[in-house]
């Protein structure tokens, strides 16, 4: 009964949310999207946003995976290390680690006589880097701890079972253990993307142009207002969209359950 109730009430409140998209798109002002400089910026902002979630997903659970592991399996001397990473990530927030990686560390690097003529200066000066790194540690920090439970919730009697079989702890790790730790974070690892991709603004912060830097050159640019916020909010649903359908998919070809 409360379902048959919920369901006309939903649809409402989607026709109504429609309705004041279509209203915005026809009486709001969106001819600065026709401006090539916009265009460009755009392109560049949607660029930059969708290519440090995938890079920082990458590296992140590239980080993830041994500080997981070597907080449910590791001895003390690799434990305590990984568990204090994963709570110093977890217990400060992402924007004072980027503030404290591109304008504390990185304002040291000019001062290292010969910095400037070596082969690093390019990517020591470049936010992008820093932006990259930051995210990638607020991910492995993240993800640690996730993999930790996932590495922890493998049946242990199938690991004793392979060792018992004569299999080498690396070949067990990489075909049995891994595979199914990762089996059973696929669908939290789907959420904690989303919240990633949410996290990338934060990289204005320090000059990084994604899109969110983009919707407030052009608001500062026009003085329109509230035109550059749908196109930044349309953009993110659409990068939701496409992060939904894909780890969905993922879910439906790889079992995230074993007997």
């Amino acid at each position: 009964m409360l379902k048959a109730v919920l369901i006309p009430r939903r649809l409402v409140m989607i026709f109504i949310a429609l309705g004041l998209l279509v209203l915005c798109f026809v009486y709001g002002r969106w001819d600065w999207l026709l401006v090539p400089k916009y265009q460009k910026l755009i392109a560049t902002g949607v660029w930059n946003t969708v290519s440090l979630l995938i890079i920082t997903m990458a590296l992140g659970m590239a980080m993830a995976i041994p500080l997981g592991l070597a907080q449910a399996a590791g001895p003390w001397y690799l434990a305590r290390p990984a568990q204090l990473f994963c709570g110093l990530i977890r217990g400060t927030p992402l924007l004072l680690q980027l503030f404290l990686l591109y304008y504390g560390v990185g304002s040291l690097f000019p001062g290292i006589p010969g910095i400037r003529e070596s082969l690093f200066w390019p990517i020591l000066r470049d936010a992008w880097y820093f932006a990259v790194f930051g995210l990638s540690l607020s991910v492995a920090g993240y993800e640690g701890e996730v993999m930790r439970g996932a590495f922890k919730g493998v049946p242990h009697g199938q690991l004793e079972a392979a060792k018992a079989m004569g299999m080498p702890r690396l070949t067990l790790f990489w075909r049995i253990w891994l595979p199914q730790a990762l089996h059973r974070v696929l669908p939290t690892l789907g959420g904690e993307t989303v919240l990633q991709m949410k996290a990338t603004p934060l990289v204005a912060m320090i000059t990084v142009t994604d899109i969110y830097a983009v919707s407030n050159r052009v608001r500062a640019d026009t003085l329109i207002i509230y035109e550059p916020l749908l196109m930044l909010a349309l953009v993110y649903l659409s990068i939701t969209g496409c992060i939904v359908a894909l780890f969905w998919w993922l879910e439906r070809r790889i079992p995230t359950r074993t007997a």
